[in-house]
């Protein structure tokens, strides 16, 4: 390193000018600011919790100098530095939303849903439109859990790829430019232990992408040293074997946290590599310091030596980057002094700004409840309970939203007066309302571009239509889709060269190219983490699990990251993908589960469709195709070569969502169900028709939304009687439906009988064919249910059988 130029620090490869360096200075002790600030906000009582960047500023000051409008970020709670460097992050919006600030003008990334330090930008407008990524600098929404950021990083960088290589993207201009577009992962050294981090690496080093993984190596995880973590106490090490030399790999960086030149040096050859080659490239930043701990919940000084402390303040790396400040003549202390003042004093005015607009939101509401308190009291002549309750509210110095609501439902108590409870329950509803919005929107598209928006279409049969086997309906369908939307694009194990395990993508790889219809290597968690990072990017894709019961090795990928989404970022982020597969019943414990209640807990969010056969399957994804929400279907894994009558308009069919549809009439008794499970119920309802017992069936198709026009209550109404089967274990899916059908649309008032639910039992299914009739419920299951509640409202007419 030497000075070539006055006024400029040089080598071979860097070139830093004074007022690139000192705005960098500045900017790093803003941070730095920020995060001592809002630690002790926390101990204040002002957040209820805080996590910092501290530490990391310089390297993400380097990082920032690459990243270009078009790219990607993929991070996790210590990037502050890095959005802030790009543009994508003020200070006072880094308060906002410490504090909590419900509200998307304030905390522009995630409204109040999300803790601190939980970042990213807009990419619909107002309308649900997408805008021009490629004129922003772009974040995926941080997320908390480890690694969680990790699978869907490699999608971000899968998009390039595919808007590089396939022609037929190039006209979408608004998502890349030409597959230029870099994914900037970071993540905790401590993080590089889960799976999904390796799982992410291993499939990049295959596919060769454009993603950038910075691991910030402070040593720990939380309270526990590297040398419990990481096989060689370094990831970079661990990782050699990764290393490209001819073929596919990956590149690696190593690169000291407190070394600026050398850290812009890192991080020019990271993206050039990444951007020019599609090569991925591990960044490992070595020597990085947490000054404060882990968080705001404990102190680092429990578990890390005295030498460690004495180190970690010797190579802070804002102190560090002062002293080389200093020794390469770009600021004398008086200068360093004059920024180090108005870098605190910005985060000053900033914190301010961010408090006082926290607390007049909330009093904008409370000063409603004041109101209505002073006119209670007034009216009822200075009644004592009334009294305290007024004064225990303006006492509280720190009121919260829900200090009013609560305050009010007391208030309704002990009030006199028709007037004033009115005025009351007026207020009560309104601030409700108010919070429902802050605090439970946009879990789904609210936007025209919704799902439940499309405009159903019905399928057509004509005395021509043929009867053809299940998978060659699906497969004429994705054959049109694939012909028509090149922005849809399908992945998974095994689904390109033989067509999927059930043939549904049969003869489509050779047709459409291996872009078009991708083989993955065996790693679920990032098969659907490649579907969300390039949904977010605009694509349509259609990722395959290829049995339902793999799903679970992808289950926090989908719950913590893809139906969190849209909610967490109050409807401002979105990733439209359709994860495909198949399950019920077929051969044994991994290969017939039906996990349902897992499903409909886990992804509220997401739409989980059922449909019974592959006409309505089709139905349905189109109708998904035409939205932006992302949504689970689960297909019947016994009816791929059933026959079923092909539609005239197949391609045009659009399968409403959360409407049930009746397969059989009756009058006794009404029994839901789903999936695989249809065939057979219709079947014991013919078989109860022949005792003379009169049974409605009725297909649910979808579990989430479920049955929006209450069509099962209507069938109730009628027949007072009801059963939910599925092949779900106990208090599982029948339970969700009962509590929807009985608790929320209020079919308990037309009961004459007890609700009975249907399960498999509470084990995973046993082989073969006695192990499946005995494990799950089967016609005669359906029958005796059925007759036994008949019998008991009846039992001249219905005797006991056995």
């Amino acid at each position: 390193m030497s000075e070539l130029l006055t006024g400029f620090y040089t080598s071979n490869e860097v070139i830093l000018s004074k007022t690139e360096v000192l705005a960098d200075y500045q900017l790093v002790c803003e941070s730095r600011a920020v995060s001592l600030m809002g630690r002790k906000d926390v101990f204040m009582g002002r957040a209820k919790f805080g996590i910092f960047g501290d530490g990391k500023e310089l390297a993400q000051i380097a990082l920032s100098k690459v990243f270009r409008k078009g790219d990607f970020r993929s991070g996790y709670y210590r990037d502050q530095t890095l959005v802030a460097a790009t543009g994508g992050l003020t200070w006072q919006q880094f308060f906002a939303q410490l504090y909590a600030h419900a509200d998307i003008n304030h905390d522009i990334f995630t409204a109040g849903r999300s803790m601190n330090a939980h970042f990213g930008n807009h990419w619909v407008d107002d309308k649900g439109h997408w805008l021009d990524q490629t004129e922003m600098f772009n974040g995926a929404v941080d997320v908390s859990s480890t690694a969680g950021q990790m699978p869907r990083s490699l999608g971000l960088a899968y998009a390039s790829k595919l808007f590089r290589k396939n022609p037929y993207l190039k006209k979408f201009k608004n998502f890349s430019n030409g597959g230029n577009e870099v994914c900037f992962a970071t993540i905790g050294d401590a993080s590089t232990s889960q799976g999904m981090f390796f799982e992410t690496i291993n499939a990049a080093g295959v596919l060769q992408i454009p993603l950038v993984v910075s691991v910030w190596d402070d040593g720990y995880g939380i309270s526990v040293p590297i040398e419990y973590q990481t096989t060689k106490g370094s990831i970079s090490e661990a990782l050699a074997g990764f290393e490209k030399t001819d073929g596919n790999g990956i590149e690696i960086i190593k690169v000291k946290g407190w070394d600026y030149p050398a850290l812009i040096q890192a991080y020019q050859k990271a993206a050039r590599i990444a951007r020019d080659e599609h090569t991925p490239v591990l960044v490992h930043v070595v020597e990085v310091t947490q000054p404060q701990g882990h968080s705001a919940s404990g102190s680092h000084e429990r578990y890390k030596s005295k030498e460690r402390l004495a180190w970690e303040l010797e190579y802070d790396c804002n102190l560090v980057f002062r002293d080389w400040i200093l020794k390469n003549n770009f600021a004398d202390e008086a200068e360093l002094k004059a920024i180090e003042k108005k870098a605190d004093d910005n985060a000053k005015d900033a914190r301010k700004k961010a408090w006082d607009a926290c607390r007049e939101a909330i009093n904008a509401d409370n000063v409603l409840v004041t109101s209505l308190l002073t006119e209670a009291l007034e009216s009822s002549k200075g009644d004592l309970e009334i009294a305290k309750l007024v004064s225990q509210f303006e006492t509280n110095t720190n009121l919260q939203k829900k200090d009013g609501l609560k305050t009010l439902k007391l208030l309704s108590r002990i009030v006199s007066g028709e007037k004033i409870r009115k005025e009351i329950g007026k207020l009560i509803e309104s601030l409700q309302a108010k919070n429902t919005h802050r605090y439970s929107s946009h879990l789904y598209s609210e936007f025209e571009t919704s799902p439940m928006r499309v405009k159903p279409v019905k399928a057509i049969y004509s005395d021509k239509s043929p009867m053809v086997d299940g998978r060659e309906i699906v497969n004429r369908f994705f054959d049109y889709v694939f012909s028509k939307n090149p922005l849809v694009f399908a992945l998974g194990e095994d689904i390109g060269k033989i067509g999927d395990v059930n043939q549904g993508f049969a003869g489509l790889q050779e047709k459409y190219g291996e872009l078009r219809i991708t083989d993955t290597g065996i790693r679920e968690t990032t098969i659907i983490g490649q579907g969300i990072g390039a949904a977010m990017r605009g694509l349509r894709p259609i990722v395959e699990i290829q049995y339902f019961d793999y799903i679970y090795y992808a289950l926090p990928t989908l719950t913590d990251d893809l139906a969190s989404l849209r909610y967490r970022t109050f409807g401002r982020q979105l990733a439209p993908v359709i994860v495909r597969t198949r399950g019920h019943r077929l051969e044994g414990i991994w290969h017939s589960g039906s996990p349902m209640a897992v499903m409909i807990h886990a992804l509220r969010g997401m739409h989980v469709l059922v449909p019974r056969n592959f006409v309505k399957a089709a139905g349905f994804y189109n109708t998904l195709l035409k939205g932006d929400d992302p949504a689970l279907v689960i297909e019947s894994l016994n009816g791929y070569r059933l026959k079923e009558k092909l539609p005239d308009n197949l391609h045009e069919i659009c399968e409403p969502l959360g409407v049930p549809e009746i397969l059989n009439e009756g009058n006794d008794i009404t029994i839901v169900t789903y999936g695989s499970m249809c065939r057979i119920v219709v079947e014991a309802a013919e078989d109860l028709r022949k005792v003379g017992i009169s049974a409605e069936v009725i297909d649910v198709q979808s579990l989430l939304p479920f049955d929006i026009n209450k069509m099962i209550l209507k069938s109730v109404k009628k027949t007072n009687r009801v059963i939910f089967a599925d092949e779900d274990m106990p208090g599982g899916g029948t339970a969700y439906m009962m509590q929807q059908v009985l608790d929320e649309h209020g079919a308990y008032h037309f009961l004459d009988s007890k609700p009975v639910c249907i399960s498999a039992q509470a084990h995973r299914p046993a082989y073969g064919t006695d192990g499946d009739y005995f494990s799950k419920p089967n016609v005669e299951t359906i029958f005796d249910a059925a007759y036994q509640i008949m019998s008991e409202v009846n039992p001249a007419k219905y005797p006991e059988l056995y």
